[in-house]
């Protein structure tokens, strides 16, 4: 039974769980570890007010790590990363 909800979306983690935002370069990042098996894998929300409607991005990658609190930072320095290499052209 565990395989068919692994296999259909249930059973595998996922929820993510909220981490404090910061600020950065007048985007908000806020961290949200995504429990996965076990580890938590690396998941943030990018946010932005442009033209004066609130746009976000979701980033999630690959990556796992044993705690919670790893992701949110790791999640962080991902995040910053993203924003200089891409800036207002994450969200279109």
């Amino acid at each position: 039974m565990s395989f068919l909800k692994k296999l259909f979306g249930g059973g595998g983690g996922g929820e993510a769980t909220s981490h404090a935002a910061e600020m950065h370069e007048g985007y908000v990042i806020e961290p949200m570890p995504m429990a996965d098996n076990g580890q938590y894998r690396l998941c943030a929300e990018i946010r932005k007010e442009i033209d004066g409607a609130m746009k976000t991005h979701r980033l999630i990658r690959a990556d796992l790590f044993p705690t919670a609190d790893q992701a949110a930072e790791a999640a962080r320095s991902k995040a910053r990363q993203v924003i200089k290499e891409q800036g207002e052209r994450l969200f279109g």
